[in-house]
């Protein structure tokens, strides 16, 4: 297990001296550890902002052809008709373009970052302990000279500690040497994480409510579980993961916002909603063809003149006849 273990971290080992080069380079600027881990989660999010509009727009859709699934479940009652009535769900999918699990794609996302920063920041407080009790600090993957060294002294300074706000972000809630008092502010981190995920999920849920489109509820059930998982992992890990994690949390919430009142995320106006506007333009043309249409019968009035210049040569004819004949009468007479 342990050779296993050591392989993985070989293969990781140039992300985690990445990640740990952003921190110090960050440190460096502001020498505050929660304003690097900041605006390291701010590098992150931005790398994985495409992927949350493509996961938010995924969601929409997904409620968006509800209707159809509800009558695909009605068609497929019974356990008889599960295999054909999955098998509908999935060609409705394909055709639709629509990922079921698209709306949890942010948080899953979150695992191998939660993983990466946990192996830097675990390094980032290792220490070794000589054989008189001495301890030593000895950070890794950052930088140990140059100008993007002033994390590296501070860590060497602090033994290892990444004291913050009065705690120290490398311990976890149930860390050994801690009083009650002092395990507070860790119990506080990963509440207010969970609830900022909760928060992120029910802004989703309100405006589905207002464009009237239900829940899905297999996302309804990820919804209810994967904060309360994530929040077991916050009792497991650093206190500095936990605070990415609300930093990120915070991020998809204000993106989510904005795509809401942009637009971005509407069905009607997204990716699914270009096609359905192309749609209703050759549906207008099509409704003023048959107005058109109407107009064609234009050949009609040609027949009904010429049915009157031959009804009215006749009547035309008689009242001159008539005077010019009376006019000749009278002249015979003289």
């Amino acid at each position: 297990m342990h050779s296993i273990a050591h392989t993985i971290g070989g293969i990781f080992q140039p992300i985690f001296r990445l990640f740990g080069w952003l921190l110090a380079f960050f440190y460096g600027l502001i020498p505050n550890y929660g304003v690097a881990i900041a605006l390291l989660t701010i590098v992150i999010m931005g790398a994985l902002t495409p992927l949350t509009i493509k996961s938010t727009r995924s969601m929409m859709s997904m409620q968006k052809i509800q209707p159809e699934i509800k009558k695909l479940q009605q068609k497929y009652k019974g356990p008889e008709n599960r295999q054909m009535m999955n098998d509908e769900l999935m060609r409705l999918y394909r055709e639709e373009g629509v990922n079921p699990i698209g709306g949890c794609l942010p948080l899953l996302l979150q695992a191998p970052f939660l993983f990466i920063l946990y192996s830097v920041i675990k390094g980032l407080s290792h220490t070794i302990t000589s054989t008189s009790g001495k301890i030593t600090a000895l950070p890794r993957y950052i930088p140990s000279t140059g100008s993007m060294s002033k994390m590296y002294e501070s860590l060497i300074h602090s033994l290892g500690h990444i004291n913050v706000w009065g705690m120290d972000l490398s311990l976890k809630p149930f860390s050994s040497g801690l009083s009650v008092p002092a395990r507070i502010p860790f119990f506080a981190l990963a509440a207010v994480a969970v609830a900022l995920q909760y928060f992120q999920m029910a802004q989703m849920n309100n405006r589905n409510k207002k464009t009237g489109q239900s829940l899905p509820s297999q996302q309804q059930t990820m919804q209810r579980i994967l904060p309360i998982v994530f929040a077991y992992f916050y009792m497991v890990i650093p206190a500095a993961v936990v605070l990415y994690m609300i930093f990120s949390t915070v991020i998809r919430i204000i993106t989510q916002d904005l795509m809401f009142r942009t637009g971005v995320s509407n069905p009607h106006k997204g990716e699914r909603a270009l096609p359905a506007g192309e749609r209703v333009e050759p549906a207008t043309e099509i409704v003023e063809e048959p107005k058109a249409k109407p107009s064609t019968p234009k050949p009609q009035p040609p027949s009904r003149p010429s049915s009157r210049s031959k009804s009215q040569p006749r009547p035309v004819p008689k009242p001159q006849s008539q005077p010019r004949s009376r006019a000749k009468r009278k002249r015979k007479a003289r």
